[in-house]
């Protein structure tokens, strides 16, 4: 549960999702799922002339199975927050295996 809340936090924020077949696109994160499913808004392929009939696509649903990388900008991670959330997980389950 931890990255879904922490994908939850960069709703809003430009995202570059990379998919496993090779296509890369950036837009606004808009929604994710439990699932890692995305919906990106505003989007634009980077790779323009490889893809050209994806220069209409303009709102994107992506299946979390098929993303191989998600590029996020530096300042949208709060490292304090996701440490102490880190913590915070670590101890619960150390505490329901005890």
């Amino acid at each position: 549960m931890l990255f879904f809340s922490f994908f939850k936090t960069l709703v809003d924020k430009q995202v570059t999702v990379e998919l496993k077949n090779d296509l890369t696109v950036r837009g606004t994160l808009k929604s994710v799922d439990q699932y890692f499913n995305f919906r990106l808004e505003n989007i634009v392929v980077l790779e323009q002339e490889k893809y050209p009939h994806l220069s209409a696509v303009k709102n994107l649903f992506i299946r979390g199975s098929v993303v191989r990388y998600m590029h996020i900008p530096e300042s949208a991670v709060d490292v304090t927050l996701l440490q102490d959330a880190t913590r915070r997980e670590i101890a619960a389950s150390v505490g329901v295996s005890s």
